[in-house]
């Protein structure tokens, strides 16, 4: 099986830094044990404006046969001579997804200390898989790899035999992806569709496949218009499995819809031209924003509230300043979407010991939350009936009372900027409503008002000067031997 990653540079950002990302020296010939064969690392060309890594896995079918104890695709027996005559040592499979999690396992995360910048921003990849199999042919490649950002995808279908083209081609593509995009990125779409395609798996696939599924699909599965398809076949066709993966995806996609518009947020502003930096997509800048509130107020111990699936969480647990952290939520689907992005089985003890997940609701008190420094409630008043309103600031301002709460929300002005927005629509369909900055302010100082509380203002995403911010952040910070309680009213709802 063969596998080749090139790239261009500049003197500025010299190709070989493709080295780096990888964790393998261009200048040496590399090789690891994997499971089933050897994997070779090595570089046919490196040079500044140049740079190509390429992945050889050799592989032998009579031991694969013999590990796997007989079993052959999804786990099915096979004939005893096709256990032998195989196009595994040759077309790229699930043993080459499995060789590149053993080879660039560092690559796979995005993780990079020699050039964590290049680590974040897209890059020109060029991807070529000289035989791969494609079941469903060139058309179905084309429909996995062309929503995901590629420029272009290539899927070449080789012949039975060049010799006789009237037996036809063969179920085997020559592939070829080229465009910008981050390496991690491009690294973990190969993982999950290289066996997708192959519609096979080496091993039996067990539950932990769910896991390492939304690991490698976080940041593009749930959006994929071929979602079913993927999940399925990565799953061997287990139902029980997929269905609960389906799931996962689902309450991601639900999640991350109030950030949809990052990608469009500026249309109706946005001046900048085509080699000029993306903007930075309004989530980022939010968490961002809460991280600088909280470090201002000098907070140790955290709360997020309403945490869905744990990204601020895991912002918060990147800075060793806040000891403790606490994530609540009430869907204990979006807590095991948080644990796995966590990672939490596999957290050493001193940092498994400064986070936890809980249930819970906001609509009622619970001691548990007493005692914080802070408690964050980032997008989350606005997926609250209004009637209920009055029983979470009683949850949190009354009960719990943090020294510091920070609560953003959107800002209803905003949306005349989000083009595809249709007029007099919310940004979710969940929302239960959506404020203006009057709106936001007049609630604000009152709940301020009614539990001893200061509060100030403070705008996220860019600050129109017609419309303001397109997410309003609130303060509350606790006022000196503050003793006021909430009304009887807000307790009693």
């Amino acid at each position: 099986m063969f596998l080749t990653i090139s790239t261009t540079g500049t003197p500025e950002r010299p190709a070989t830094d493709l080295g780096f990302l990888l964790h393998k020296h261009p200048d040496k010939a590399q090789a690891f044990s994997t499971s089933h064969g050897t994997a070779h690392v090595l570089y046919p060309e490196a040079t500044a404006e140049r740079c190509t890594a390429a992945l050889l896995l050799e592989v032998d079918p009579v031991a694969l046969v013999r590990r796997g104890k007989g079993k052959g695709r999804g786990g099915a027996p096979d004939a005893a001579l096709a256990q032998y005559v195989n196009d595994r040592p040759y077309a790229a499979s699930s043993l080459l997804s499995v060789a590149m999690t053993t080879v660039f396992k560092s690559a796979l995360r995005g993780v990079c200390t020699a050039r964590p910048e290049r680590a974040e921003t897209p890059m020109p990849l060029r991807i070529e898989v000289p035989a791969l199999p494609a079941g469903g042919g060139p058309g179905l490649v084309h429909r996995l790899f062309a929503p995901l950002g590629w420029e272009r995808v290539k899927a070449e279908p080789i012949a039975l035999d060049e010799k006789f083209p009237e037996w036809g081609e063969s179920r085997y593509v020559r592939l070829v992806l080229e465009g910008e995009l981050r390496l991690a990125d491009a690294l973990r779409q190969l993982y999950v569709l290289l066996p997708v395609l192959d519609d096979a798996k080496h091993y039996w696939v067990a539950p932990d496949e769910v896991d390492k599924l939304l690991r490698a699909g976080e940041g593009w599965l749930a959006e994929h218009p071929e979602q079913k398809l993927i999940t399925s076949r990565y799953l061997s066709h287990r139902w029980g499995l997929t269905r609960q993966a389906m799931a996962a995806l689902e309450l991601t996609r639900l999640a991350e819809a109030d950030d949809t518009e990052a990608e469009t947020i500026d249309n109706a502003v946005d001046e900048t031209t085509d080699t000029e930096e993306k903007p930075v997509p309004l989530a980022a800048r939010r968490r961002a924003a809460i991280l600088d509130a909280l470090r201002t107020a000098g907070a140790g111990r955290v709360l997020d509230l309403g945490c869905g699936q744990g990204q601020l969480v895991q912002e918060l647990l990147k800075d060793d300043r806040f000891t403790e952290v606490v994530g609540m939520d009430v869907s204990m689907r979006a807590l095991n979407i948080a644990a796995r992005r966590l990672r939490l089985d596999q957290l050493g003890e001193r940092r498994a010991a400064r986070v936890k997940l809980i249930q819970g609701s906001l609509s009622y008190t619970d001691k548990r939350l007493k005692r914080y420094d802070a408690a964050v409630l980032s997008e989350v008043i606005e997926h609250v009936d209004p009637e209920r309103l009055s029983a979470v600031e009683y949850a949190v301002f009354g009960a719990a009372r943090p020294q510091t709460v920070l609560v953003t929300t959107p800002n209803a002005e905003y949306n005349v900027r989000w083009e595809s927005l249709p007029a007099g629509q919310v940004r979710h369909g969940d929302h239960r409503f959506e404020w203006t900055r009057e709106e936001f302010r007049a609630w604000a100082g009152k709940v301020a008002e009614r539990h001893g509380y200061a509060v100030e203002f403070r705008p996220v995403g860019p600050d129109d000067p017609e419309v303001g911010p397109p997410t309003q952040l609130a303060v509350f910070t606790m006022e000196p031997k503050s003793t006021t309680t909430a009304p009887k009213e807000a307790k009693a709802a």
